[in-house]
Formats: structure tokens, sequence, C-alpha cells
């Protein structure tokens, strides 16, 4: 169970540019819960993200993780149980080392790093055996340069690499922003798979309403730091994209409509 208790974040403080990124923010996140989260350009969406990643401190509040508050715990320890994919597809992978030796590193995450000793024959079956799904070719080509994939087979990379050891919380930073609609969706549908076996709670940022409304068993609008729409269950199952624009009271221009490109 998570629980984001009283959360604040002010930038630029005391400044002309002085901005809310959230305010007072409190919800709580089931296990094994997919939550998507949406927005805005400045929502607060990515900065949620961050808190719980521990790459930003809020003035304010709690996250609370199993009982136990880790807003004070460093990055490198939240690390063991907090898996992250970026909206770039070339964060998350090291494009100097191939497949084999990056799927070696995220098992290895927090035990060690010795390549040679991970990189066995089992290892390499568990390897293809793990990428054989996504139906990217993935799995015969486990010893070329992580450098060499495209867009949407280096984020399949990045999603199998943070799923590896199956974190307690998986946080999707609009993961499938930077991608063509089509390779987005073969991201997207190797996203739930991935959330569905593992039974992940996770922890979705999109600006792609199709997703939204398609993906996760939870939907949060956020509007200047604070939460504008919580629906799950049968309230999100029968919600349209035109109801989510009106209920969102404007139409953003950084939200993806179905059928837009």
């Amino acid at each position: 169970m998570i629980a984001i208790e009283h959360l604040s974040l002010r930038f630029h403080r005391g400044t002309p540019d002085e901005r809310v990124a959230l305010d007072d923010l409190s919800f709580g996140i089931a296990e094994r819960e997919f939550l998507v989260v949406i927005g805005t350009n400045g929502a607060g969406k990515t900065t949620l993200l961050n808190a719980v990643a521990g790459s930003i401190v809020p003035e304010r509040g709690r996250i609370m993780v199993d009982g136990v508050d880790i807003v004070p715990m460093p990055v490198h320890r939240r690390a063991r149980f907090v898996a992250r994919v970026f909206q770039d597809p070339m964060v998350g992978t090291a494009p100097a080392l191939t497949i084999e030796e990056n799927l070696a590193f995220a098992s290895r995450r927090g035990v060690g790093r010795k390549f040679k000793l991970a990189l066995t024959a089992q290892a390499r079956s568990a390897f293809r055996d793990l990428l054989v799904p996504f139906e990217l070719g993935l799995e015969n080509r486990l010893q070329a340069a992580a450098g060499t994939l495209s867009g949407g087979q280096r984020q399949v990379l990045a999603l199998v690499m943070a799923t590896i050891q199956q974190p307690k919380i998986l946080l999707l930073d609009e993961h499938t922003a930077a991608l063509d609609p089509r390779t987005a969706d073969i991201v997207m549908q190797a996203t739930t798979r991935l959330v569905a076996e593992h039974r992940l709670t996770t922890l979705m940022v999109t600006h792609n309403m199709r997703h939204a409304l398609d993906c996760g068993s939870r939907l949060l609008m956020m509007n200047a730091g604070r939460i504008k729409l919580d629906l799950a269950g049968v309230e999100k199952s029968k919600l349209t994209a035109p109801e989510l624009v009106r209920r969102f009271g404007e139409e953003d221009e950084q939200i993806l409509l179905p059928g837009e490109v």
C-alpha cells in the first residue's frame, strides 16, 4: 500500500516565477493497482513521479510505502524497490552494452554487476523467454548493442529491465510520448502485459487519452498540483473521451484524443 500524504512543493519560491507544483496532495494506491495520471502541462504529474522516485524532495508531506515514509530515503535505496521508465527511449538502457548485458545489469541490480557471471547459458535462455512474447525479434539479437535498436525496441527493453526484478512500484513517465502512434501502441501492449504478468503496483503518466481510457484500473486527473478527478472500476470503464474532456473543463492540446496522430 502506498499513501501520498499532504505533499506540497513550489518551484522558484519567492520569485516572480513562483509556481505551485504539488498542492497538499493526498491519495492512496492499493497494492497491484495500475493508476493512470493525466493533466495539462504543469499539472504536477511528473513532479509527483519525481517525488516518489526521490529525484526531488517535497517541502511538506509524506510518501508512505508499507508504513514507512520514504521521503528521507536517498534515491539509491529507493532504486531497490522503485523502477522507472522515462519518456526518452535513450534513457534507461546503456547503448554501448548488448541487449543481454543490459538485462544482466538489471537482473543483478543491488546484488553486484559481474556480467560474466550473470551471462550464463541459463541466463541467456531466460532472457530469450522474456523477450519472445513481444514479437520484436529482440530474442534473436541478444548480442546486439542496445544503441542499434529502434525507439520502440529500446522502450520495450527498458520496460523488461525495469520489471525484471518485480519492483514494489513501477513508474512510467510518458513512456510512449516520443514514439509514433503504431509504436506507442506496441509499447503500451507490452506495458499492459508486463504489469499484469508481474501484478505490479504501477503509476503511469500519459498525455494520450486513448491510453488513459484503455489502460489501468484507475484514473486520476491532476490540475495545478491537485486531483480534479478520481475514477476506478465501472466508472472508469464507462468513461468516454468526450466525457473526459467535458469533465476536464477545457480541451488541452497536449492531450491526444483517440484517432489523433
